[in-house]
């Protein structure tokens, strides 16, 4: 059980693909329009149940709930060493190489 004032995230479909506008590219009308909200839970709920959240800033959305405590997750990759090397010509180039 999940419980009341617990942050988590949302899930909602906002518009269904036989809803999206007619003139986006083919590959997005395909694919329903969907939200992830995060906020604090307004009830005692389940993952999977359809709940509704208090944002940061005071909004009340609902959707499904699919995760407590979320955090991010994205990076900006792998490590590239050619970008170490490039590093080193760029700063050479500004500040001290030749004109």
């Amino acid at each position: 059980m999940i419980k009341k004032g617990e942050w988590v995230r949302i899930h909602n479909i906002v518009l269904e693909p036989s809803e999206r506008a007619p003139k986006i590219p083919d590959d997005t009308s395909k694919v329903p329009l969907e939200m992830w909200t995060k906020g604090f839970l307004q009830e005692d709920a389940e993952i999977g149940d359809q709940v509704s959240v208090k944002t940061a800033v005071g909004r009340i959305a609902t959707g499904k709930l699919v995760e407590v405590n979320p955090y991010y997750t994205h990076s900006y990759g792998k490590f590239v060493p050619e970008l170490i090397h490039i590093d080193k010509q760029l700063r050479e180039i500004m500040f001290g190489g030749e004109e």
